[in-house]
C-alpha cells in the first residue's frame, strides 16, 4: 500500500492530488496546506484525506513518497523534512534560487540514499524530459535551448516577472556564464499561443545540464505573464487563488549531429499550465514512490525529471493522461 503526501493544494496540488489518486499503485493520498479549509475543500470533491501536517513535524505514519506544490520559498524546509524521514521527495519549484537551495542538498541525499526531485513543472520538467528524448536521436548532443510561456497562478507569475528582471545566465563552454543578450527574442510556440518576446533567464536549464553534462551551450527563455484587471487581482487577494488558468507552452531546442549531418530537432507542448505542471508532478512522484514504472529505479540525489524518468514511458504516460507533445516540422534557427 502506497501512501502520497501532497503539500499544497493550490491550482497545481489539485490537478495533481487528482493525477494521484487516478494511478494504480497509489492507494492512499494525503493533502495538507497552510490554508486548512483549501485541502477540506479538496477532500470534500476527491478521495483525498486532509490533514494538518507541516514541517519540522514527524511525517504522517506509512507516508511512501511527498509531492510539493507550494511557493518556491517554502518547499527547502519540505525537503530537509523528507531527507531526515528517508522518505523521496518531488516539488514543482521553479524559480532558480530555490532549485539551487535543493541541489544544496546533493551530498546529503546521496549519503542518506534518498532521492529528491526539483523543478518537475512544465519547464524545467517536461522540457527536461523532451530534452533528453530529441537528445537520444542524435550521436552528439551540442546545445538544448528552452523557452516557457505561461504561469499557473500568482505566485508562478511572481516568479516568473521576478526571473525577467534578474541577471540572466547560461551554460557555455563548460561553466555559468553571463548570458550574452541583444534583448527580447521571438519565439514560436505551439497553437493557440503563437509568437511572443521571451527574455534570457537565470535556471530552467540548471537539471538539464546536471543530467547531460556533455552540453557546450543550454539557455532559458521567459515569457511576460499576462496582464491582470484589478478585478482580478482583488479577488486573488481575497480568495488566495488565481482566475480562470491560461494556457502555457514549453518550446525545446536540441542541436546536435547524426552521423556527419548537422540536425536540429524541436518539441513543443501546449496545455493549460497548471494541468500540465500537476500531471508531472504527480507522474514523478508515482515513480519515485514505486507505484509507477517510469524508468530506472530512481538514483539518490538531487535530480531533475530528466535524470529520472524513461523519457518514452513518461511521453507516452503523459499522453495517455492528456498532456501531448509534438515536434515542430521544418528547421529550427539557432
Amino acid at each position: 500500500m502506497t501512501t502520497a503526501l501532497l503539500v499544497g493544494t493550490g491550482a497545481v496540488g489539485g490537478r495533481a492530488a487528482r493525477q494521484l489518486i487516478e494511478t494504480p499503485g497509489i492507494d492512499r493520498v494525503l493533502v495538507t496546506d497552510r490554508r486548512g479549509e483549501s485541502s477540506a475543500a479538496l477532500q470534500a470533491i476527491m478521495q483525498v484525506e486532509a490533514i494538518e501536517w507541516a514541517p519540522p513535524q514527524a511525517l504522517p505514519a506509512g507516508v511512501g513518497v511527498i509531492a510539493v506544490a507550494v511557493p518556491d520559498d517554502e518547499d527547502l524546509a519540505v525537503a530537509r523534512c523528507a531527507l531526515e524521514h528517508g522518505v523521496p521527495f518531488v516539488s514543482a519549484a521553479d524559480d532558480h534560487d530555490a532549485i539551487s537551495a535543493l541541489l544544496g542538498l546533493d551530498a546529503d541525499a546521496r549519503s542518506a540514499g534518498v532521492t529528491l526531485a526539483g523543478g518537475c513543472g512544465l519547464a524545467p520538467g517536461l522540457a527536461d524530459v523532451l530534452a533528453r528524448h530529441a537528445a537520444a536521436a542524435l550521436d552528439v548532443v551540442d546545445a538544448v535551448h528552452v523557452a516557457r510561456a505561461g504561469v499557473a497562478g500568482p505566485s508562478s507569475a511572481t516568479v516568473v516577472r521576478r526571473a525577467r528582471s534578474e541577471r540572466a545566465v547560461e551554460w557555455r563552454d563548460g561553466s555559468w556564464q553571463d548570458a550574452r543578450s541583444a534583448g527580447p527574442e521571438l519565439v514560436w510556440f505551439p497553437d493557440p499561443i503563437g509568437a511572443l518576446d521571451c527574455e534570457l533567464a537565470a535556471g530552467g536549464v540548471d537539471l538539464v545540464v546536471k543530467a547531460m553534462p556533455e552540453l557546450s551551450s543550454a539557455t532559458f527563455r521567459l515569457a511576460e505573464p499576462p496582464a491582470r484587471g484589478v478585478g482580478e487581482r482583488l479577488k486573488e487577494r481575497i480568495t488566495g487563488r488565481s482566475g480562470p488558468e491560461g494556457w502555457g507552452a514549453t518550446r525545446v531546442e536540441v542541436h546536435g549531429s547524426r552521423g556527419l549531418v548537422r540536425e536540429s530537432i524541436v518539441y513543443g507542448v501546449v496545455e493549460r499550465t497548471a494541468v500540465a505542471v500537476g500531471t508531472v508532478l504527480a507522474l514523478v512522484a508515482a515513480h519515485l514512490s514505486g507505484a509507477s514504472a517510469l524508468g530506472a529505479p530512481a538514483p539518490a540525489g538531487v535530480h531533475g525529471a530528466a535524470a529520472l524518468v524513461d523519457p518514452v514511458l513518461f511521453l507516452a504516460e503523459l499522453g495517455r493522461r492528456g498532456v501531448m507533445a509534438a515536434a515542430f516540422e521544418g528547421v529550427a534557427v539557432a
